[in-house]
């Protein structure tokens, strides 16, 4: 896996959770890594503690929602580094509540983050990747749910699925440039945005959160078991590393089973 070694990776929502823990392993494998957050402190402090292991490490303020500060952080760590060969487009939020409870801003939200926020960043990165005559790999953090329907999440079960569009759509375009595209439809990941869900759910569904986790989250998994970061961090370096474009344009499930094609 040493094949990223020496590469740049832009990761959006990397101060917690899934993208957190990506950043830590890209780091581990000899990448220099931009942490990308909202929240920049965070992002300062995971950049900090990637730095004293001996990596590469920045962090950047970004709502990925707003152009002029996804353009302004992709030129930032640009200047920064030189270059960017990797990006991970993995900021998200989750809201739960059946389709007529859904105000229509908490539906824009959830699409600006999950679908503007990935084509902004692809847009900055590709016209980088294209000047640079280098290529590179786009990873797009999409679900189980880029692939099926749960209750209560009508705008996120959208916005995972257009994602394995947009993917599709730059692997063609990017192939030229030798820029992949590929997506990542983790199952349950035991992080704070899962957590949030599962009193919600309870209270929604009128049931325990035992409940919501055993019968819901896991129960189509072969073991009952949750999807960790490591996981979905592993299936990332193999995206990022893989050398060719003989994987591009994919979407790969890690779930514990949970929807196998």
């Amino acid at each position: 896996m040493a094949r990223i070694d020496g590469k740049i990776a832009f990761i959006t929502g990397a101060a917690s959770g899934i993208g957190k823990e990506i950043a830590l392993e890209f780091a581990q494998q000899g990448a220099s890594i931009i942490i990308a957050d909202l929240n920049k402190t965070a992002a300062d402090s995971v950049a900090a503690h990637i730095s004293k292991s001996g990596a590469l490490a920045i962090g950047v303020a970004v709502d990925v929602t707003d152009e002029a500060q996804v353009e302004a952080a992709i030129q930032a760590s640009i200047k920064h580094f030189g270059n960017i060969d990797i990006l991970i487009s993995n900021a998200g939020v989750q809201m739960v509540h059946p389709v007529q409870d859904f105000s229509f801003a908490e539906w824009k939200k959830m699409l600006a983050i999950h679908l503007d926020g990935a084509f902004l960043t692809t847009r900055a990165c590709v016209r980088q990747m294209i000047a640079s005559g280098k290529g590179g790999s786009i990873i797009y953090m999409g679900s189980v749910h880029s692939k099926e329907a749960s209750v209560l999440k009508a705008p996120y079960v959208t916005a995972k699925h257009g994602l394995i569009g947009l993917a599709k759509t730059v692997a063609k375009e990017g192939a030229q440039h030798n820029i992949r595209a590929n997506v990542i439809c983790p199952g349950f990941v035991r992080t704070p945005l899962v957590d949030k869900q599962i009193p919600e759910q309870a209270r929604t569904l009128g049931i325990t959160e035992n409940d919501v986790i055993k019968n819901v989250m896991l129960k189509e998994t072969v073991d009952g078991e949750f999807t960790t970061t490591a996981d979905v961090a592993q299936v990332a370096l193999l995206f990022a590393s893989f050398p060719t474009n003989a994987l591009t344009g994919q979407s790969l499930v890690v779930s514990h089973g949970w929807f196998m094609q």
